[in-house]
């Protein structure tokens, strides 16, 4: 019996309809992001820490890169600020990971823009149905799963646009499982770990691919072997592998693609909603006695507890993890932009009061990660009680951004990372017109 490895082989060569809309559109945005983080010191540090040099663009960097420098660099920056793409039911960041790879390894090869496109639809697809096998169980083990998932979406896409043998892109996977890794502590004190998770899956990715090239064998089943990948990280063998193989290349679920309108964790998102909502009723922040917000089970560890610190974060980074300072900041401020996430603004009194109030009870019936979901009761001093819920996920698959949502975005991220307006427009269409010739982002290195 053909290993999940080898299936998905045999469905890259027949895939069809290849989603061009949804490539375009991740460029686009991941673009942005790495024009608004470059002058961040996490973006400097990844910058000077790599070594190797070589012909591959850094997206707003001068300095060039090996195609693993650059595909990690891009990564890093992209996912730094936590407002880059996410997966419903995952969830996983798949563009962070796999545009950054596969532009990589275009560049270096002078790949055609359609082997290109095709490596970026592969790779997010095996990242995205990848997360559906065992729902949550990767979290819980104490991984990330865009940083582990991220490992072979990336050497699928570099496989893919490299247009290997089927022994060839089996092996890539299979080596990618052994490099796959990322754990979730950044959650204990707003370190900087998680920023560079897909930029470490990505160029892990293309160096299995290289690899897998050269000759080097990886194991087949790396899937769903006794000892593989989910055995490794999500503690089980016992997954929904009909989630990552059925109608792969024929039905994309990448399509369901969401684009963040906030610069803060996924399911983080609906809740400001929410209390922007509540904000917008005339609601003063000194008029709340409290705010109590029913929360998925799957969520606390990481969004909620420990309460008292996420209800006074100590940093920028960490206030990106805490329900009670998002929702105080779309509550106060009226978003959760880039400006929300400073290290001056998380010590805004204004907020921090707010934020103190805020707690939570668990909903048992919540259907995270199937959706996400938001929802703020106020109680105030006068002894009224203002509620908001919200069902899903702004820019999802419920209430997706459009394309001019998703440029003026990039726009705005150009902008504040100091890129022209000039600039901007001339990186858009490149974007439109990307897959159509071979990948060349040397306009872009400054």
């Amino acid at each position: 019996m053909s290993t999940l490895s080898e299936q998905l082989s045999d469905a890259v060569q027949n895939a069809r309809n290849v989603p061009r809309e949804m490539a375009e559109e991740l460029l686009i945005d991941v673009a942005g992001l790495c024009v608004a983080a470059r002058r961040t010191d996490y973006v400097r540090a990844s910058l000077a820490g790599w070594e190797a040099a070589g012909g591959c663009t850094a997206i707003g960097h001068s300095r060039t890169l090996d195609a693993a420098g650059a595909a990690f660099v891009n990564g890093t920056a992209a996912h730094g600020e936590d407002f880059d793409d996410t997966f419903e039911g995952g969830p996983v960041h798949a563009g962070a990971v796999v545009v950054p790879a596969v532009l990589a390894v275009a560049e270096r090869e002078r790949l055609s823009g359609r082997d290109a496109l095709l490596g970026i639809a592969v790779g997010v697809e095996v990242m995205c149905r990848a997360s559906l096998v065992a729902p949550k169980l990767i979290h819980k083990a104490g991984f990330h799963p865009t940083a582990v998932l991220g490992a072979m979406g990336a050497a699928a896409a570099a496989a893919t646009a490299l247009r290997f043998s089927k022994h060839q892109f089996v092996s890539a996977l299979g080596i990618a499982g052994s490099m796959a890794a990322g754990i979730i502590e950044y959650l204990a004190e707003g370190a900087w770990t998680k920023r560079m998770h897909p930029g470490w899956a990505a160029q892990s990715g293309i160096r299995a691919a290289d690899l897998a090239r050269a000759g080097f064998v990886g194991p087949r089943a790396v899937f769903e072997g006794t000892h593989g990948l989910f055995h490794g990280f999500a503690r089980t063998t016992d997954g929904d592998w009909g989630k990552l193989v059925g109608g792969f290349g024929e039905r994309w679920v990448a399509n369901s693609l969401a684009f963040k309108p906030y610069a803060c964790g996924t399911m983080t998102q609906p809740y400001v909603d929410c209390a922007r909502r509540l904000a917008e009723k005339g609601v003063r922040a000194e008029e709340v006695v409290e705010m109590v917000c029913e929360a998925a089970e799957g969520t606390v560890h990481r969004l909620w507890e420990p309460l008292a610190d996420k209800q006074r974060p100590p940093n920028a980074y960490f206030a990106k993890f805490s329900q009670p300072y998002c929702i105080a900041a779309g509550f106060v401020l009226g978003h959760a932009g880039l400006e929300a996430f400073t290290e001056e603004r998380v010590r805004d009194e204004r907020l921090r009061s707010l934020a103190a109030k805020v707690r939570y009870e668990i909903d048992p019936d919540n259907p995270y990660p199937d959706e996400f979901t938001g929802h703020v009761r106020a109680r105030l001093k006068d002894g009224r009680t203002l509620e908001e819920r919200q069902g899903h996920l702004r820019g999802g698959r419920n209430e997706p951004l459009s394309r001019a949502d998703i440029e003026e975005k990039f726009r705005l991220n150009c902008a504040y990372g100091g890129w022209s307006a000039a600039q901007a427009e001339r990186f858009l269409a490149f974007a439109r017109q990307a897959f159509d010739s071979p990948i060349d982002l040397s306009p872009f290195r400054s």
